[in-house]
Order: structure tokens, then C-alpha cells, then sequence
């Protein structure tokens, strides 16, 4: 198909309305449960993101084991998608499934610490750097933490963030460049307060900009990715990150590096794979197998200040912690999946399928003419809709194209692989196998040819 990058959603309308009926009539069990749940949660889900699958209604999971999940109409899947991550050491590894059983029974929330909490802060340090550890509900809570923390730090009250970043539901964060003004990020639901007055940004990779923003020196914390995830994977260039860190050391900022998505780079996410030097490191979702888990961590001397800081509530009503936050249960998930499950060896084998799913993405587009690209960070790969990679979130968003990605998403779905909505991004587990990528494989060729064919 030497034709258009992306085809007209005129074109794509009849190949949507053959896989909208193939979906319906192959999962009545989701189509009726859905009618269902409209009469007690909010657009029929219990959380609106769902409402986001390229399917008419979302399906219905009944279980998910391993690399697999199995609908209520008994359909099961090859699971690229892993919960966008939340499900990366796979659905019920063993070992988890042991500790969580084994702490439950002796108590799974109390506010008190346990000892794998430690064990847990310790194996964080080692694999990315920094020294003390807090562990919060989610990387959103993670990352609102360290914020605040930053700003009691620094003194200073603004963060900077790069435009299309996304770091969960933090307010600083919904900030875009529109022809190279800050804006209000489209569709942000009631703001709290007009981003532009906290939130400097700029784009990824552009370093004369981010010069120019840190040097007013208000900029409490640059809050980042190592690569942007949630908008296609978009990289650093080559020297990016030295840039980055010495700016951030001569204006007097702190690093803030969310590893949230990005810990599929490798044990200690890019941190650790490109040898990063941040102030304050994030984690979440992925680190507690798929108990909600996050996390926070900083250079010793930063954790000395604010201990120090008589004025900063840090135990009580200050705004940053929860009932919830480090409980036992937790903690023994994660001591878990950093011990057993999310291994060098684990990684050398998701990373290695992440690249045959690349490879085979890349073979399938050079046989039909294609110009699309592919990028892989680690065990993550993801497709989009141009010939060459973005170099920033801005770029990135310009190549999306909502009809193609509907229509790829669906018709991957009715052949049995489901990949991560809102991207053309597929993650890897340890329990991954070949055949699971081959899958997706056969099912993108099948759908570039049924979409030339319309084509003529």
C-alpha cells in the first residue's frame, strides 16, 4: 500500500462499521452488561478512561492469568496492553499471588510500618540511585507529593513540565504550547486554578527554551519523563539529559524523573539504563505487580531539609500522605515483584520481545509501503503515523489520527490481542511468549491489507 500515512475516516467508515458488527455479535454477554451498568455507573464504567476502547462497549473481564485475559463471552486474549503497565509483571505471578495471600491473612493495613517496606526502600535505592524512600496510593499521589516537597525545599513556587508530558492527575501538569504560548491542555475537566500562573513549559528536546525558562530561577522542580510515553514515545536526543541536568544544577533546580511508564527501560528504568542523575526519582502502578502502589524517592541531603523544615506538616494534614499509603499489604506485593518478578532476567526477555514485536510491526509496513515508524524503550514498543519520529509532544500530537487508531485497535481486538487504548503500544511481561507478538503480527498485516484494499 503505497498510499496516504493515514487514510480518510471516509475511507475507514465501512472497515469501522464491519468490525463494530463483528464485536457485537461475537460478545452479547459484554454488549448486555453494558446496558447494564448504565443504570448505576457513570457512562456504564467504574472508571470514564474505559469508556476509551476502540470496542462499541468495553469488555467484561473475567480473569486475566499470565499474558492473557478471558472475557465474560469466554474469548481470551493475547494482553499487550498489561494495564498500561499496572499488569507488567504479568496477571498473578506466583510469587506475588503468594505474598499478598500470606500478608492479607496477617493484616493488610494498619499504619505501621512492616519490615518489607524497608526491604522494598532499600532495593529502590539500589536500582535508582537515590536514598529515601515514601510510598503513596499512586504515582499521581507520588508525584503531587514530591512537588510539594520541592517547593517547601527550594522556596520557589513554579514547576516545569515539557508540553504533552503526562504525570497522572497532577494539576501543574495540564499545560500545553499552543503556537508556542503556554495553554490550558484541551478537554482538562474543571481546573482548580490556571496552570499557566504555577506551570512554566516548553517542549522535549528543546534546550534553548528550557534555558530560557529556568533562568527567571522561580522554578521549583522540572518535573519529567526520561521520554514522553503518553503521547507516542518520543525520545531524548543526544546529550538531552546532560543539558537537563546542568541546567537544573546552575539555575538551582531540582530533577524530578517520573519512571511511572518508563520503568519498562530496565530494572531501574532509564535512571539506571542512560545513567540519569536526578534529585527525586517516581515510580508507580508496575512495582506492586497490580496493587496500587507508588512511590517517591530523593538525594539524602533533600530528605535532611525537609525533615528539618519545622514549618512543613509532613505527618499530619500538610498535604502530603494517606491512610493508605506504605500499607502492609503493599509493601509485601512489591517486596515481591522487585524480588522475584521484575528481574535482570526478566527484563532481557520482555526487552527481546519488544524487539521481535518492533521488528515484525516494521516488516509488515516495509511489505505494504507504509511509511510509519516504530520506536522501542525497553520491553515497550509503539507505532505511529509518520515516516520519521517526533522530537517533541507537540510534533507527536500532530501525527495522531483517531479513526486509525479506532479502527487498528478493533480489529486487533476481534482477532484476540488487545494493546494499550489511546496508543498503538504494546508492553511486554515476563510471561509474554513469541506466539503472543506473532499474533499481533498476523492481525497488522490482516488490517494494512483490508485498509489498501479499500483503498483501491
Amino acid at each position: 500500500m503505497t498510499g496516504p500515512i493515514a487514510p480518510s475516516d471516509t475511507a475507514l467508515t465501512p472497515l469501522l462499521a464491519r468490525e463494530t458488527e463483528r464485536f457485537e455479535r461475537e460478545h452479547p454477554a459484554s454488549v448486555a452488561h453494558a446496558a447494564r451498568a448504565r443504570e448505576s455507573l457513570l457512562g456504564g464504567v467504574p472508571m470514564s478512561w474505559m469508556l476509551r476502547w476502540a470496542s462499541p462497549v468495553p469488555l467484561v473481564l473475567r480473569e486475566a492469568r499470565g499474558a492473557t485475559v478471558t472475557d465474560i463471552d469466554g474469548h481470551t486474549y493475547a494482553d499487550l496492553c498489561l494495564g498500561d503497565t499496572g499488569a507488567m509483571t504479568g496477571h498473578g505471578p506466583a510469587p506475588i499471588v503468594e505474598a499478598i495471600t500470606d500478608r492479607y491473612a496477617r493484616g493488610a493495613t494498619a499504619m505501621l510500618p512492616t519490615e518489607d517496606a524497608a526491604w522494598v526502600g532499600t532495593e529502590l535505592t539500589r536500582r535508582f540511585g537515590v536514598d529515601r524512600w515514601q510510598f503513596t496510593v499512586s504515582a499521581t499521589d507520588a508525584n503531587r507529593f514530591a512537588l510539594r516537597m520541592a517547593r517547601a525545599i527550594t522556596g520557589r513556587p513554579k514547576v516545569l513540565v515539557f508540553s504533552y508530558c503526562y504525570h497522572g492527575t497532577v494539576d501543574e501538569a495540564f499545560i500545553t504550547l499552543e503556537d508556542g504560548r503556554p495553554a490550558v491542555r484541551e478537554g482538562n475537566v474543571g481546573p482548580a486554578f490556571d496552570v499557566r500562573e504555577t506551570t512554566r513549559a516548553v517542549e522535549f528536546n528543546d534546550l534553548d527554551a528550557l534555558e530560557r525558562e529556568l533562568r527567571h530561577e522561580d522554578v521549583a522542580v522540572v518535573l519529567t519523563e526520561p521520554a514522553l510515553t503518553n503521547i507516542g514515545i518520543v525520545l531524548p536526543e543526544p546529550g538531552f539529559h546532560d543539558e537537563l541536568r546542568r541546567l537544573c544544577t546552575e539555575t538551582g533546580t531540582l530533577l524530578l524523573i517520573d519512571e511511572t511508564h518508563t520503568l519498562s527501560a530496565g530494572p531501574g528504568g532509564c535512571t539506571q539504563a542512560w545513567g540519569l542523575d536526578p534529585d527525586i526519582v517516581v515510580v508507580g502502578k508496575a512495582i506492586a505487580g497490580g496493587v496500587p502502589t507508588g512511590a517517591f524517592g530523593m538525594r539524602a541531603e533533600l530528605a535532611a531539609r525537609m525533615l528539618a523544615d519545622r514549618d512543613a506538616d509532613i505527618e499530619d494534614v500538610g498535604g502530603v500522605g494517606g491512610t493508605l499509603a506504605g500499607n502492609a499489604l503493599s509493601m509485601a506485593a512489591a517486596r515481591a515483584a522487585l524480588g522475584e518478578v521484575l528481574t535482570d532476567d526478566a527484563y532481557a526477555h520482555t526487552i527481546a520481545l519488544a524487539g521481535r514485536f518492533a521488528d515484525g510491526v516494521r516488516d509488515v509496513l516495509a511489505r505494504h509501503g507504509v511509511p510509519w515508524h516504530v520506536t522501542q524503550l525497553g520491553a515497550r514498543a509503539e507505532y505511529r503515523f509518520s515516516a520519521e519520529p517526533p522530537r517533541d509532544g507537540g510534533a507527536s500530537a500532530a501525527i495522531g489520527h483517531e479513526g486509525l487508531e479506532q479502527f487498528l485497535h478493533l480489529h486487533a481486538l476481534n482477532r484476540g490481542v488487545l494493546i494499550t487504548p489511546f496508543h498503538n503500544m504494546a508492553l511486554m511481561s515476563p510471561a509474554t511468549a513469541e506466539a503472543d507478538v506473532d499474533r499481533h503480527t498476523a492481525a497488522f498485516d490482516d488490517a494494512l491489507g483490508e485498509i489498501a484494499a479499500t483503498l483501491g
